[in-house]
């Protein structure tokens, strides 16, 4: 009877455990912030809906709650909706031809005299700015202006933006066209405990 009791036990076990998913697939789905995280994607189809003023302003308010760096917050940050102006910046940027069919770029940008490690704190910013997306239903991808001065100068070439401000990357936004999945990054070889 015992070993009976036993087996019917490790039976429901089993069938609870299928039913429910890994362990760590039931504590991402109980943690809203995690989830989001693991599934944040680079985006680069997009339906050409436009993105509503409120949901740019919270995308906008997420990267700036970024760390900074002795909260020196040296970010500047230019939302790019005007049609003409992303189709060109599609034609000159060798990796954000994208912007053809986003609805709109969030060009992330540091003041380089504000404080030298711009690039560290705008990378917080820009990171936010994606899982922000991410969690609002939107698709957004990272494409890079620093440190290509070609780049940079296409960028500041249709945004006017001053000298000391340097664009750190474009992020493309909009309502993602079909279904992507993200990539699953773990890698244990890359972890290392006390020593390398």
């Amino acid at each position: 009877m015992k070993k009976n009791l036993a087996g019917i036990f490790s039976l429901l076990l089993f069938i609870s455990s299928s039913c429910s998913g890994t362990s760590s697939q039931t504590e991402n789905s109980e943690n809203p912030v995690i989830e989001n995280i693991l599934s944040r994607k680079s985006v680069r189809d997009f339906t050409g809906q436009k993105v509503e003023s409120k949901i740019i302003t919270t995308l906008l308010k997420a990267g700036m709650a970024a760390p900074s760096g002795r909260d020196l917050r040296p970010w500047e940050l230019v939302v790019i909706q005007n049609r003409s102006t992303l189709d060109s910046m599609a034609v000159a940027l060798p990796y954000a031809k994208t912007l053809d069919k986003a609805p709109m770029a969030i060009i992330v940008c540091g003041d380089s005299i504000r404080s030298s490690y711009w690039y560290l704190d705008c990378s917080a910013v820009a990171e936010n700015i994606l899982l922000a997306a991410e969690s609002l239903g939107l698709g957004a991808v990272w494409t890079a202006a620093y440190p290509y001065a070609d780049r940079i100068n296409i960028v500041r070439k249709y945004t006017d933006i001053p000298e000391n401000i340097i664009p750190l990357c474009v992020i493309p936004i909009g309502y993602p066209n079909g279904i992507q999945s993200p990539k699953d990054k773990f890698d244990e070889k890359k972890i290392h405990y006390e020593k390398f």
